[in-house]
């Protein structure tokens, strides 16, 4: 788990450079052809995917509204494949999977194409059985994942999904060339910001002594920043065996406020790219939640831009990354996340590769 936190540089690097070239456009991106002819009529997009790929798919559906101008749908994938739900011709499909074959993953892309939905998959195994039966695909390039916790494919996910929204952006007119070429280069300076993160390691390690013995975790965090809040708690759930929760930070307040004491740890998503307005609204009233928090007794995890004094004068611990703009944040923001159930799990005698009851992909639903 240790050594794919650390691979992560390289898998973003990879999956972007294999998407994408100066030269080709999205080369990497097999069945655009489909895709691009199925856009001229797509009302809605719908993602199915489980675990955090599901993760991925929110934050998915966050890049994919703020570029286009077409509603998104986050499914469980257990539940889509047996749902009511009509997709048809108007309902572009995707699936998000590491193996390719997770079962649930795999029986809601032949839902979706036997009600004639365009089915596009995002996996990390090219000859896998989801890739091969989608009308288009994109292959992950994270390299062989042998940790059962997932986390250098789900941030060459989230760099995917970054690339596929722009392209759609430009299918569509909702985003220029420029535009998109000024996002790429900054998506390409991400794999550099990740080795930055990863420089923190020590300090990571310093904070998961303090909270080694705590069995009780509220994650949250706002917009973008939600899913990423989802999968820290996720992580430490399978690799730690103890009870975390992730929320939308407004939603604390709607009932597990009650539960937040001197006993329970909240871990809150706190960073801000400052060009962006709607991203200091949501800055603001995190820094409002966390006091909130903060005021019932509460100890505070925060995750902040580095020299965020503002965050440093609420929580106990702050675990820092660089600047970078909204929608690419969630990148560098869950490897700290990582990286602090990984050494949680192992001071509490865990092995980290294989937690108990879980397996790499779910080959039956």
């Amino acid at each position: 788990m240790l050594r794919e936190i650390f691979e992560q540089p390289e898998a973003v690097l990879h999956t972007v450079l294999a998407m994408h070239s100066a030269d080709a456009g999205y080369s990497g991106f097999d069945g655009v052809g489909k895709v691009a002819a199925a856009l001229r009529g797509v009302k809605r997009i719908v993602i199915a995917a489980s675990g955090t790929s599901r993760h991925a798919g929110i934050a998915g559906k966050q890049m994919l509204e703020s570029m286009t101008t077409i509603p998104v749908e986050v499914e469980y994938a257990s539940e889509f494949q047996h749902s009511p739900a009509v997709t048809g011709p108007e309902t572009l499909v995707m699936v998000i999977t590491q193996s390719g074959e997770t079962a649930d993953t795999l029986g809601s892309l032949r839902k979706a194409k036997a009600s004639g939905a365009t089915v596009m998959a995002v996996a990390n195994v090219i000859d896998s059985s989801i890739m091969r039966e989608a009308d288009a695909r994109i292959e992950t390039r994270a390299g062989k994942e042998l940790a059962i916790p997932s986390t250098k494919a789900f941030t060459a996910q989230l760099a995917a999904l970054f690339l596929f929204s722009l392209w759609i952006g430009e299918q569509i007119g909702t985003i220029s060339r420029g535009q998109a070429r000024s996002s790429v280069a900054e998506l390409l300076k991400i794999p550099e910001k990740l080795s930055r993160v990863l420089e923190s390691k020590p300090q990571v390690s310093e904070i998961s002594e303090k909270y080694a013995g705590v069995d009780d975790f509220i994650f949250a965090g706002r917009g973008i920043h939600y899913p990423i809040a989802l999968d820290g708690a996720l992580k430490l759930k399978e690799v730690a065996y103890v009870h975390a929760e992730g929320y939308p930070l407004g939603e604390v307040k709607h009932g597990p406020l009650a539960l937040l004491d001197e006993m329970v740890v909240s871990v809150i998503l706190a960073t801000c790219d400052r060009n962006n307005s709607e991203s200091v609204m949501r800055y603001e009233k995190t820094l409002s939640g966390a006091k909130e928090i903060k005021d019932r007794g509460g100890r505070l995890i925060m995750v902040a831009n580095h020299g965020d004094i503002q965050v440093a004068g609420i929580a106990d611990d702050v675990l820092y990354i660089p600047d970078a703009s909204e929608l690419l944040l969630p990148i560098l923001e869950i490897v700290p996340l990582q990286l602090l159930a990984h050494d949680i799990a192992l001071l509490r005698g865990n092995d980290v590769d294989h937690p108990r009851s879980l397996v790499k992909a779910v080959l039956t639903d």
